[in-house]
């Protein structure tokens, strides 16, 4: 009785794939991948839609079997839903603008340093991605609280005469979202800017640029395809906030996720829940394609960085 050796249990294996002509042998390859992605984000989201089009009910979440356009019609004509839409959205600009800055500079810093420093500077921004959400979150509030360690250090130098409430309040709201979304849009900017030659950056300098000079039209046109992710995440990450509004914000600090989880826990009102979802989704998804279109007229085409 012969014994098969790996290799020949491998071949047997790899000859179904190997008959196959290129692109389909591809999509053999990728389709686990693929029924991965239809069972657990395709399948949820038609339900989602399916819900979103149900008539309400008091005893139930929502009414089986029924169709119906009114939850649409309430959340575009609910004066209290279009502002919770407009301060999503008003988040998600703030918090995608300043961590996208904050991080270009990080990022620029980054790539400029050496040795012993250069570690410090990366390692400081892996690190908040190894701690939990809420954890890093609610960090903030005994930091930023009116009793808290920032206003008891400024109140003790003099800098403030009585303390500053920044948690929970708007500012709270957006340092915490910043906080979260920074390392991503740094990690972003750094791994394009990574590649980008510093002897252009001298040439230009030689040539009589200033180093403000030198940065803006050399160095960031060639880093814009990362500058493109860097903002895509943040602003989709930011529109749909939960942890830095629930635990850092006040009750007006109200972005579609609180309420869709208000509607669905508290109230039982899963159709208003899933049509608001499904606008914000198709909202995002057309502001996501707007900023890549804009971007990319400055250079921000991702696939350019291929």
């Amino acid at each position: 009785m012969s014994v098969q050796t790996p290799d020949s249990v491998l071949d047997r294996l790899w000859e179904p794939f190997e008959a196959q002509s290129g692109s389909r042998r591809s999509l053999l390859l990728m389709s686990p991948l693929i029924l991965f992605e239809v069972l657990i984000f395709v399948v949820p989201f038609a339900m989602l839609i399916r819900i979103s089009f149900s008539e309400q009910s008091r005893n139930l979440p929502y009414a089986e079997g029924t169709f119906t356009v009114a939850s649409y019609i309430e959340v575009f004509q609910s004066e209290l839903l279009q502002g919770i839409i407009t301060y999503s959205f008003k988040l998600g600009i703030i918090a995608t603008v300043l961590a996208v800055v904050l991080a270009t500079f990080y990022a620029y810093a980054t790539w400029r340093a050496d040795g012993l420093l250069k570690s410090a500077l990366l390692f400081s921004i892996v690190l908040p991605l190894l701690t939990t959400l809420v954890i890093k979150t609610y960090a903030w509030v005994p930091l930023l609280a009116p009793n808290g360690t920032a206003n008891n250090l400024l109140l003790a130098v003099g800098l403030l005469s009585s303390p500053v409430q920044v948690v929970p309040n708007t500012l709270g709201v957006v340092v915490g979202q910043v906080y979260i979304v920074f390392p991503y849009a740094m990690l972003a900017i750094y791994s394009v800017l990574s590649t980008v030659e510093w002897e252009l950056v001298e040439a230009a300098r030689d040539l009589g640029a200033g180093r403000a000079r030198s940065f803006f039209e050399v160095v960031l046109p060639e880093i814009m395809p990362g500058v493109t992710v860097a903002t895509i995440i943040s602003f989709a990450w930011s529109v749909g906030a939960y942890s830095a509004p629930a635990l850092l914000g006040a009750g007006s600090d109200r972005p579609f996720a609180l309420e869709v989880q208000e509607q669905m826990l508290l109230n039982f009102n899963w159709p208003i829940a899933t049509a608001l979802s499904t606008v914000m989704l198709v909202l995002m998804f057309v502001s996501i394609v707007l900023i890549y279109v804009v971007l990319g007229r400055f250079g921000g085409d991702i696939s350019d960085a291929a």
